[in-house]
């Protein structure tokens, strides 16, 4: 895929990661454009603090997006449509879970979590709307489970629908 299916992805996916929250029912702290304080920390310092994280510019937060969701989830290698639904998938719920449901979708082993050849190439051959819709029936499944749809539900079943 082009880079402008990064650019677009990037794009969508910021309309749901806004501006600073640090929510007490949210376990990623103090987030700011969907990167929270473990990633600020793991990919821009360290020793981030709250008060870091709120000042975070938009570029660090994309640079963030680019290594640790989109590359290293291959979108660039899924079909038109997959790509963005794995990409947010894996922002909101983490690319461990994004890449077990993708394979386990299309039918291969959901050990592991990475994106694997066997999976872009198994997504490639299936219908992507199909597949797409598929991720986010599952996605769906997955957090009306979790303790905080109450709270967060809302937000979360928009988001979903966006995809």
């Amino acid at each position: 895929m082009a880079k402008a299916t990064y650019d677009e992805a990037l794009r969508r996916l910021l309309v749901h990661e806004g501006g600073y929250s640090n929510h007490p029912s949210d376990p990623g702290g103090p987030t700011k454009y969907g990167i929270t304080i473990f990633d600020y920390r793991k990919y821009i310092d360290a020793r981030g603090s709250a008060a870091d994280v709120r000042a975070m510019t938009v570029d660090q937060a994309k640079a963030i997006y680019r290594v640790r969701y989109w590359d290293a989830q291959r979108c660039d290698e899924l079909p038109p449509g997959v790509d963005y639904a794995v990409f947010d998938y894996g922002v909101n719920s983490g690319i461990g879970r994004s890449g077990r449901v993708l394979r386990r979708l299309l039918g291969l082993s959901a050990d592991g979590h990475a994106v694997t050849d066997a999976a872009i190439a198994a997504a490639a051959a299936r219908d992507p709307a199909g597949l797409v819709q598929a991720i986010c029936d599952e996605r769906l499944r997955f957090l009306k489970a979790l303790r905080t749809w109450p709270v967060f539900g809302a937000g979360w079943g928009r988001r979903v629908a966006d995809v």
